[in-house]
């Protein structure tokens, strides 16, 4: 069983500056995406740009900033999109997910498959773990692939920090649990990619994230 050759990159899309990023599977030129959460013309032109077809997107939260462009990006690609169970609500509240207070209209959006924690996909050739990770959102969820060496952590961790919890459903302990009891758990030379901001790495935090 031969490990596919993996890239990852991102490009930062809405007026949030949200980070989403591309696994591309070289070998099968199939792409996944997480957190469409804007502007999917770019997030399309990207793909086509880098020679890959996008075949999946999932979402690590369901704020406006992160699912934004999920809808149109499933009609442009007719590519799935993932979310956490716990995250259905959210998603489904245009208060919950920011959408009125951001954006300022109503923005719902119901995936085509919900996941759960533990549970292990295989999208595009490239296997993910699944891990719950609230705090931010009670379903935030962080997405990891062993042979990529990376886990896409949204907006539960970030460089020295950890996403805020004074939105809807958020809180503190949990985030700082999720962290210390998922994430801190994965190797220390995992790089982390997160909602926002600057790429870090799993050992890095764990010596320097004043949060945890």
């Amino acid at each position: 069983n031969v490990m596919p050759k993996i890239e990852v990159s991102s490009i930062t899309v809405g007026q949030l500056a949200v980070n989403c990023w591309f696994l591309i599977n070289e070998d099968t030129k199939e792409a996944l995406v997480f957190d469409p959460g804007d502007q999917a013309d770019k997030i399309v032109q990207y793909a086509s740009e880098q020679g890959v077809k996008i075949t999946a997107a999932l979402l690590t939260h369901g704020h406006i900033d992160h699912m934004g462009g999920a809808d149109a990006l499933r009609n442009l690609t007719g590519a799935k999109v993932y979310a956490l169970r716990e995250e259905e609500d959210l998603l489904l509240d245009a208060k919950q997910n920011l959408s009125v207070y951001i954006a300022r209209k109503v923005v719902t959006f119901a995936p085509d498959e919900f996941v759960h924690d533990g549970q292990e996909l295989e999208l595009a050739g490239v296997k993910l773990e699944v891990f719950h990770t609230p705090g931010h959102t009670p379903g935030g969820a962080s997405y990891y692939c062993a042979e990529a060496g990376c886990v896409f952590s949204g907006d539960t961790l970030f460089q020295g920090s950890v996403g805020r919890t004074d939105f809807p459903g958020g809180s503190m302990s949990a985030i700082v649990r999720s962290v210390k009891e998922k994430l801190f758990l994965l190797p220390d030379d995992t790089r982390v990619c997160p909602g926002h901001g600057d790429e870090t790495s799993i050992g890095y935090e764990k010596k320097y994230n004043p949060f945890v």
